[in-house]
């Protein structure tokens, strides 16, 4: 609809909910995300607090926990707010912020998921070399690699959005991305697609090869090696690992292709709330309480506030 050029304000399409199902909504949104931030920010401050900690693979924890926390916090209170308004509205400022963050939460889960899976090759086909591999020095270099990758890549592709001009006010989509930003305006876009487009294969392109050339290997050790023990760690671990990623990679591929077919909005919000929510409620489990240190750093803590109460 061309009802405004350049506009400060824009409209954002948002959830189709009737009206008795909008505060349910709230709730089932709410409650995931408090979950998120009670959680992964639990897991953060104590990684920060406890000395015995601070070792890399934990320091990648609180990479993984930290991003989660990014992403949700970008997005689901937004969101939360435009379910129970009557005339959703975002400025044009806070929606390029948006849309900068919410995807550079999306790459960074490909960058950093990349280097948790090469932490648990080192671990399990490398056990005697893995402090010397994974240095807190290799964790610094690795960390800063993966979120330098995804602001750059992220800060080249908005700003060829920024520069269009709007001839749109209108948001075709729960929330803004940069997808969103390129379809408010009449301009030819090529160019902002192919670039758009060689960053995602680039990205998802790497995370794809790493993760399964590292999940090849831990097969060939476990196999190689026949130590029931090692299986049994390795299964567990990465099994777990591999159901997270697959649901973030399908959700991912969803989201993007949503973008480009006449798909209904509700399936690109559904796949969304699916990279987000599920990822994020699910990785401190996975990733901290499977942890034996970490899970007995936990149990101290409670049974020392459950000893105090009594």
């Amino acid at each position: 609809m061309n009802i405004t050029y350049n506009s400060p304000i824009l409209l954002i399409q948002g959830i189709n909910i009737p009206h008795r199902f909008i505060y349910p909504a709230f709730a089932l949104l709410l409650v995931p995300y408090l979950i998120i931030l009670t959680t992964n920010i639990g897991v953060m401050l104590l990684i920060l607090m406890e000395r015995s900690l601070q070792q890399p693979m934990y320091l990648l924890f609180f990479s993984l926990s930290f991003n989660d926390v990014l992403g949700n916090t970008v997005v689901l209170p937004r969101m939360m707010l435009d379910i129970v308004s009557t005339n959703p509205s975002i400025s044009y400022s806070w929606c390029v912020s948006q849309a900068f963050f919410s995807h550079t939460y999306g790459m960074s889960c490909h960058t950093v998921m990349m280097i948790m899976a090469f932490d648990r090759y080192v671990a399990i086909c490398h056990p005697l070399r893995y402090t010397s591999i994974m240095s807190p020095t290799m964790v610094a270099k690795l960390t800063v690699s993966a979120w330098s990758t995804s602001i750059i890549l992220n800060s080249i592709t908005l700003g060829l959005a920024v520069r269009l001009t709007r001839c749109r006010s209108i948001i075709l989509n729960a929330f803004c991305d940069i997808s969103s930003l390129y379809k408010l305006s009449c301009q030819d876009l090529s160019i902002n697609n192919i670039t758009g487009l060689t960053h995602i294969t680039i990205i998802n392109g790497l995370s794809i090869t790493s993760v399964a050339f590292t999940y090849f290997r831990i097969l060939i050790s476990c196999v190689s090696k026949k130590n029931k023990e090692l299986n049994r760690k390795a299964v567990q671990t990465c099994a777990s690992h591999l159901v997270l990623y697959m649901i973030m990679l399908w959700s991912g591929f969803l989201i993007l292709i949503s973008h480009r077919l006449p798909i209904h909005n509700g399936y690109r919000t559904l796949a969304a709330l699916l990279f987000l929510i599920i990822p994020a409620n699910m990785n401190p489990i996975i990733y901290a309480i499977q942890t034996k240190e970490l899970r007995t750093k936990i149990v101290q803590i409670l049974y020392s506030k459950v000893t105090q109460l009594q």
